[in-house]
């Protein structure tokens, strides 16, 4: 078991549209034995990062580096974003003096159902979901941390709740970060094959490991008159998706 000060690191899409899965993230933190601080944070800069605007992303990433200098643990309901730091900030800061300090923060970063799974070995998780429900591999936490059986062995210890997986489940729903800003009719297009293979699957809901990910695919359902819930795992986890029961 981890031990030491624990941060969450909110993010900007939970913190501004999604604010549930923030409080979902430290419920299931504290309800796995640790204490969780959240210490005043903005930005970690990947908006400028992925549109090449280095100087800038620098600037905003050494404010996030000093916001978690003297936690042990900095867990994120988010793979894209922590895989910014764990994997992009090293690199960002490659040949400068902060480097050490942007190694040191991506070691001690990672995604909560990795931390939880990995980490705190927390099995199982105790809440109820009567429902089916498919699961979309959010791609940066999929390809930059490996993070896929990690939430699929969480949601299997949901009582209640049936996995279906859908085909092309490790597909890009087309959101992208800047992405879907830069090329909206591609990435239409492959929301909308999600969506195809979201009914296809026969599942109640969806459940993702990121806002960004649950936005466009709740969004494309919502447009298409679609019921079909999209929650993210840290809420259905913690108990705290809407029409659980």
């Amino acid at each position: 078991m981890p031990s030491g000060r624990i941060a969450l690191f909110v993010t900007c899409l939970v913190d501004i549209l999604r604010p549930r899965v923030g409080f979902a993230a430290a419920k299931l933190l504290q309800d796995a034995g640790f204490s969780v601080e959240v210490p005043r944070q903005a930005c970690c800069g990947q908006p400028n990062f992925n549109s090449g605007d280095k100087v800038g992303a620098r600037r905003i990433a050494l404010a996030h580096i000093a916001a978690f200098e003297g936690f042990d643990y900095v867990v994120a309901p988010s793979g894209s974003c922590a895989g910014m730091v764990k994997i992009h900030y090293p690199e960002l800061f490659d040949g400068t003096e902060d480097h050490r300090r942007a190694e040191d923060l991506a070691r001690r970063t990672f995604e909560i159902t990795s931390f939880l799974n990995d980490l705190a070995k927390v099995h199982p998780v105790r809440t109820r979901m009567n429902k089916s429900a498919t699961y979309h591999d959010a791609c940066s936490g999929l390809r930059e941390l490996g993070v896929k059986r990690q939430p699929r062995a969480l949601l299997a210890s949901v009582d209640g709740l049936s996995l279906l997986e859908m085909s092309d489940a490790e597909a890009c729903c087309g959101f992208g970060g800047t992405f879907c800003v830069k090329y909206p009719e591609i990435s239409g297009r492959i929301v909308e094959s999600k969506i195809e293979n979201i009914a296809q699957s026969g599942a109640d809901c969806v459940i993702t490991g990121d806002v960004g990910c649950l936005l466009n695919i709740e969004g494309k359902l919502h447009r298409l008159g679609k019921q079909t819930a999209v929650y993210h795992v840290a809420e259905v986890l913690a108990g705290m998706a809407e029409d659980a029961s």
